[in-house]
């Protein structure tokens, strides 16, 4: 047993690095309403305009494109939303949106109630999921085929960077100029990428990005969508007209500062971050697998750390566990991971991602995801490769007497 809590589910959501938890508290000390004209209004709106041009440094691209928002979730849900309502106002044989099969459920939920026939006020949005290779990795041949078969009718297309379950990294600058050869957009999630793996917007091409602050050491309720302004987006929220007027709403000025600096801090030490939470990776790979042989490794090569999947991932197919069982038993001994399975009204389902990639249902229910980030250590990994091979064979026994 051990004696404190080892942390590895960073993917869901990371500590907040002290630069970020600084700048976060100095403003909640203050007053101000950055929207206001007076004094304390304007000294608001210079935070928020500071950081803004903070992120626009950090990731790439103008500071007039960052929108803020209060997550990825809605910034995937404005960026699907708002591209193809303006898009299909434009052009009404635009009523096709083109995503892989792996996408983060803000993204495949949005685009399903956008496609659903039998809401009121339907959207009349044809949704087409692309296949992917066993690796989670999106076949372009598949986008290709797609886009070319009537690229009149695309609205868009939308391609996480990275796959938040095994980690893989996606093709997206091929999507780019498939897209872009038929003047379609593309939108990315980049929520799990941002100071793991280099990301640059306008190097990348992208017309909109997804992005939040408690990925990558910032606070929870702070994320931005990133949009080239000569792409129209559709609002969802109406009111003052902040942020372009694309996304209304008074300013949470001290959640967007923590934000910046997370961001700015997480960028800035990317390089150093992916080689040393890589080394960490590597270790945590071997250790599970001498501990439990018949454990399979799910996702993208780890090696070279940051070329095919996040370096901070490892999901792994326990054979003979059922995911949640093992999670729980090493929850019960201070290790704290998640499960590559999703669980809805408290009916176990398996991951769509895994899914995806080719496994049957009972294969991808075995699963489960660590995650290391910032502040993981070596003692962390040594403690779940310890538990690991008891575990497994609890869970192994439980189900072997249902």
């Amino acid at each position: 047993m051990t004696s404190r809590t080892v942390y590895l589910d960073h993917a869901a959501t990371t500590p907040m690095v002290p630069a970020a938890i600084e700048a976060m508290t100095k403003e909640l000390a203050e007053v101000g309403n950055a929207s206001s004209l007076h004094a304390s209004g304007r000294r608001a709106r210079r935070v928020v305009e500071e950081s803004r041009e903070t992120i626009a440094q950090s990731i790439g691209c103008r500071p007039g494109e960052v929108v803020f928002t209060s997550g990825g979730t809605e910034a995937d849900n404005l960026a699907l939303k708002g591209v193809f309502w303006s898009r299909r106002a434009a052009d009404p044989r635009r009523v096709r949106i083109l995503t892989s099969a792996v996408e983060h459920h803000a993204v495949l939920d949005s685009l399903h109630w956008l496609a659903q026939p039998d809401r009121r006020g339907s959207e009349g949005a044809q949704v087409e999921l692309l296949p992917v290779d066993e690796a989670g990795r999106l076949r372009v041949d598949a986008l290709r085929e797609a886009v070319e078969r009537d690229p009149g009718s695309v609205a868009l297309v939308s391609l996480m960077w990275a796959n938040n379950e095994v980690g893989t990294l996606q093709p997206v600058e091929d999507v780019v100029e498939i897209a872009h050869a038929h003047g379609i957009p593309v939108h990315t999630d980049a929520v799990q990428a941002v100071g793991a793996v280099p990301v640059d917007f306008a190097a990348s091409g992208v017309d909109a990005l997804s992005l939040t602050g408690h990925k990558v050491g910032g606070p929870v309720g702070a994320g931005a969508l990133v949009v080239r302004r000569e792409l129209e987006v559709t609002a969802l929220v109406h009111g003052g007209g902040q942020e372009r007027d694309i996304r209304s709403g008074t300013s949470a000025t001290p959640a967007i500062a923590g934000f910046a600096a997370a961001v700015e801090l997480g960028v800035k030490l990317q390089p150093e971050y992916a080689a040393r939470v890589g080394d960490l990776r590597r270790r945590l790979v071997e250790g599970v697998l001498r501990a439990v042989p018949d454990a399979v490794l799910n996702g993208a090569a780890i090696d070279p750390p940051a070329a095919h999947r996040l370096p901070g991932n490892a999901h792994f197919g326990f054979p003979g566990c059922e995911g949640d069982s093992l999670l729980m038993l090493l929850d019960a001994r201070g290790i704290e991971c998640s499960t590559g399975s999703a669980c809805s009204a408290g009916v176990p389902q398996a991951s769509h991602v895994l899914l995806a990639m080719g496994q049957d249902d009972e294969t991808a229910r075995s699963s489960l995801r660590f995650s290391l980030g910032h502040n993981s250590t070596e003692t962390d990994v040594d403690a779940l490769v310890d538990a690991i091979g008891a575990c497994v064979e609890r869970a192994r026994a439980a189900g072997a007497t249902r």
